[in-house]
């Protein structure tokens, strides 16, 4: 009788059985279709070795399941399934969908702090992996061990596969920080570049002691990002009160655009009107509790009695509709839309350059698009360098008022990828990209599909559920 070391191909082919044989076809299909998808030709490899896998059986894959030793046969039971475990959520992370939590106000209240997301990679196509070398489920640092979760090389080159579409107007997106390249460890808020901005390149790279080491990031390490995407490659936009404007058309206000208002009350506001105007906690400032904003308030017209007290004053972000119900509160002495750059610094996109533009009054501005070509000079390259340097990776300088790219004299530029401009519905209180700038395509990392848990922090435990919530679509 032969043995089953001695099996012929032929013979073990034959013998397979039904189930061996659907599951071998079954996962090759899988390989031809992830083949025609990616163009990744080397999947195709893949088939043989799933043959012996499932049909043929050459090799002994499960040959530890028979050992006599208990324990080794434990730990490789083990390290077999942490392994698969592995495997799987990487293809499914990179591939397919990733979870991501809203971390700040700046879409209130189109997605609240504490929301869960499904985030879909095929909406706009999937990246194929950038730095192939990293820890599934880990952004950029493992937790616990605060160590990289990657290794920066290899570093493979830009591709987005096929995906169901393409970024649209108001879509919510969620993306790779755009200036998140280079990181003050322990200064990330603000970025490294508004940290330059503020106290110049040599104080920050000579301070460790207060700005931590200076770290690099590939372009899918970085902090991820959501918004909504206001302009699209090509677009021409601008800001006036507060209004966008595209290509000279006044964009429709999205449900639940939110600004600051300075709110003049007689007496506190009740914990019962915070929940009918959807207030949280953290978003209910009150101004007077800060005596050195008395000066300010004075200056925009706020009036103190004969003991220097004023009325209580709030800072709050509220929709139209809770807008419209503070205005019909017997408490109200007075409400106003809060100045720009009032507190503290409100310098926008791009730092370097003196444009006099506001978070509520900017641009006009032109939206890099692919293959198109613009006109760079001295005056206006602070706008695209970050884009020409560090994004399309060429050699940037000016000299004499002369642009160099490349080392050659340059009056014009032609983008090499798509961009974007995205903003918070939370529009005083969104770091976007009128501050930081464009979003190039190769940021992109999918859309949010639906929330699937959402926590409210100010509430006690399972009362924190927010319900109403659970299943929610993003996109309406």
């Amino acid at each position: 009788m032969e043995s089953s070391k001695g099996k012929s191909l032929i013979n073990r082919l034959k013998e397979a059985s039904f189930k061996q044989w659907l599951k071998f076809i079954l996962t090759a299909l899988c390989c031809v279709c992830f083949t025609l998808w990616s163009g990744a030709l080397w999947i195709l490899l893949l088939i043989p070795l799933f043959l012996d896998i499932y049909v043929t059986k050459f090799i002994k894959w499960g040959a530890w399941k028979q050992s006599e030793n208990a324990f080794l046969r434990k730990i490789a039971e083990w390290a077999d399934a942490i392994i698969f475990a592995l495997v799987a959520v990487y293809l499914i992370n990179i591939f397919f969908f990733q979870n991501y939590k809203i971390p700040t106000s700046s879409l209130e209240k189109s997605l609240l702090v504490g929301d869960f997301l499904f985030v879909s990679k095929l909406s706009y196509g999937p990246r194929e992996p950038m730095t192939p070398l990293s820890f599934p489920l880990a952004q950029h640092t493992l937790p616990i061990l605060n160590t990289k979760s990657f290794i920066e090389q290899p570093q493979w080159e830009y591709k987005r596969l096929k995906g169901f579409g393409k970024v649209e107007y108001d879509d919510i997106v969620v993306f790779n920080f755009p200036v998140g390249d280079t990181v003050a460890e322990k200064m990330q808020n603000p970025d490294y570049y508004r940290l330059v901005y503020l106290y110049g390149r040599d104080y920050v790279w000579n301070h460790p002691e207060e700005f931590g080491e200076i770290l690099y990031r590939p372009v899918d390490r970085r902090e991820n990002y959501v918004k909504r995407c206001v302009a699209l490659p090509g677009d021409s936009l601008r800001i006036i009160n507060g209004e966008v404007f595209i290509n000279g058309k006044k964009q429709k206000n999205i449900a639940g655009l939110q600004y600051n208002y300075f709110v003049e009350t007689k007496e506190i506001i009740s914990e019962k009107l915070f929940e009918d105007l959807n207030v949280s906690l953290d978003d209910r400032f009150l101004i007077n509790k800060n005596r050195e904003a008395y000066q300010k308030l004075a200056d925009m017209g706020y009036k103190m009695d004969e003991m220097g007290r004023m009325n209580y004053i709030y800072r709050l972000p509220l929709t139209n509709e809770a807008f419209a119900r503070m205005k019909k509160s017997s408490n109200l002495i007075s409400i106003q839309k809060e100045p720009s750059g009032l507190f503290g610094d409100d310098k926008t996109f791009p730092l370097n350059m003196n444009t006099g533009w506001t978070r509520d009054n900017f641009g006009t501005l032109w939206i890099p698009k692919k293959g198109a070509t613009t006109a760079i000079s001295a005056a206006n390259v602070p706008l695209y360098e970050h884009i020409i340097r560090n994004i399309e990776h060429n050699k940037l300088e000016v000299k004499d008022s002369v642009v160099y790219i490349n080392d050659k004299p340059a009056n014009s530029y032609t983008f090499k990828m798509d961009y974007y401009w995205m903003m918070g519905d939370n529009r005083h209180n969104s770091a976007d990209s009128r501050y930081w700038g464009f979003v190039p395509e190769d940021h992109i990392v999918g859309k949010p599909i639906f929330v699937w848990l959402s926590i409210d922090k100010d509430k006690p435990s399972f009362s924190s559920v927010r319900w109403n919530r659970v299943f929610k679509m993003v996109h309406d």
